[in-house]
């Protein structure tokens, strides 16, 4: 019988060799049999191992994330030039803005009180008209007419009344007399007291007729701004027409009509009770031109829940053919609402705003600037008022204070660089060569 040749590989499982039988049989390998060498060691801690490591560079560059920035402001970062302005101390105004809308004091869409055709409209569409100043003329000839019947039949039942009362006088001369049935006297009585009722009717005809005609002429009943005219010449108009004749509206004086915060009303309140009236200021839509001065007239009844906000009005000279404020012509409004005495003030450039909230560099002694949180004021001409966190003779970097941080060194306004006025001594190298 041939040699049975075995052999092993350190990574393959062991073969158990068997002899060949007669029936000529191969070896068979029993994988079964294999046990691994070595242990494997547990995967958690891998992983422990990975963790730890990250956290650690978190840490680090953490560390450096804090400390890197001021440090390379102190170390390595140039001094950066800035222009500076000393805290004052000022009387700031305080505004009240918000948004009104132009309202007429009166507005009216004339009707015809008669019906008829239309004979005239003598108005310019546009026009300032005056109080009492016909705008329309309807048909006036059966009104005229009519006044004439009416007179007519006033006459007729006047001279009836005449004749009663002078029957009435020659019956009662005879019942003296005893010529005469009682009767018959107080029957003449009572017919002069229906002719007089007949003549009071006919007058109130004669009025009716006669106010009837007035009401042909369409006048303007109040004087202001009139509209374009609804109608044409040649029309049939009648009381009903929805949209009339013209629309008229009172420009001068003019009100505006603005919403103010519930909040407001006290500072408001005490402000009118002790200057008696509060100066108002329309604003055009950009909010930089002045457009009129006015007074601050009253609030509403009541406060929107809504809104929490109650409306408000201030009334305004209007005068003029060009007048400048407009029905329902949107502007801004500026009330003065308080004053505050002696606040210390900067340049409005001077505050700045980020995740700390408001905040100004106040410059040290030693040319570094220090990042100071502060509480904003109200703002005019330029000048931001400082509630706290400044106090007057303070200097504040007002002009270049991007890229700076708390500790950063500055060249303030007639200082120059580190190598003197000329500027780095790199520079001055270069100009030597």
């Amino acid at each position: 019988m041939p040699a049975v040749r075995s052999w092993r590989l350190w990574s393959l499982p062991r073969r158990r060799t068997l002899p060949i039988d007669a029936a000529g049989a191969a070896e068979v390998s029993d994988d079964s049999a294999y046990k691994p060498e070595q242990k494997r060691r547990p995967r958690w801690r891998a992983y422990a191992w990975i963790i730890g490591g990250l956290i650690l560079v978190a840490l680090i560059g953490l560390y450096f994330a804090r400390n890197g920035d001021e440090k390379n402001a102190r170390d390595k970062r140039p001094s950066a030039a800035v222009n500076t302005a000393k805290v004052e101390l000022a009387d700031v105004p305080v505004h009240l803005s918000a948004i009104g809308t132009v309202t007429p004091i009166d507005t009216a869409t004339i009707h015809t009180q008669e019906s008829g055709t239309v004979f005239a409209l003598p108005f310019t569409e546009g026009q300032i008209v005056r109080q009492g100043q016909v705008i329309a003329q309807i048909d006036p000839r059966p009104y005229r007419l009519a006044l004439a019947q009416a007179e007519g039949t006033l006459a007729k039942d006047q001279a009836t009344l005449i004749s009663a009362r002078q029957d009435l006088a020659r019956y009662e001369a005879l019942g003296k007399q005893d010529s005469i049935a009682r009767q018959t006297l107080d029957q003449q009585r009572q017919t002069v007291r229906q002719n007089e009722g007949q003549v009071t009717y006919d007058r109130a005809a004669v009025g009716t007729a006669r106010l009837n005609l007035e009401y042909t002429s369409v006048k303007a009943p109040f004087a202001g701004r009139i509209g374009l005219r609804q109608v044409s010449v040649g029309s049939y108009v009648t009381p009903s027409d929805t949209n009339g004749l013209v629309v008229l509206t009172r420009s001068d004086p003019i009100d505006v009509q603005f919403s103010v915060p519930q909040g407001q009303l006290e500072a408001i309140r005490r402000r009118q009770g002790d200057a008696g009236t509060m100066p108002v200021t329309a604003l055009d839509q950009d909010g930089k031109a002045v457009l009129a001065q006015g007074r601050f007239s009253t609030f509403d009844n009541q406060i929107d829940t809504t809104t929490g906000t109650v409306k408000a009005k201030a009334r305004f000279a209007n005068p003029g053919q060009q007048p400048v404020l407009f029905p329902n012509q949107f502007v801004n409004v500026r009330m003065l609402t308080d004053t505050l005495h002696q606040v210390p003030v900067v340049p409005v450039s001077a505050l700045r705003h980020g995740a700390p909230g408001d905040f100004v560099f106040v410059v040290q002694p030693d040319s570094t600037v220090k990042l100071v949180i502060v509480k904003q004021g109200p703002s005019e001409n330029g000048k931001t008022a400082i509630l706290s966190g400044l106090r007057a003779g303070q200097i504040v970097v007002s002009e270049g204070a991007d890229g700076l941080d708390n500790g950063s060194e500055v060249r303030l306004p007639g200082q120059h660089g580190p190598d003197g006025p000329g500027g780095s001594g790199h520079h001055r190298r270069h100009s030597s060569q």
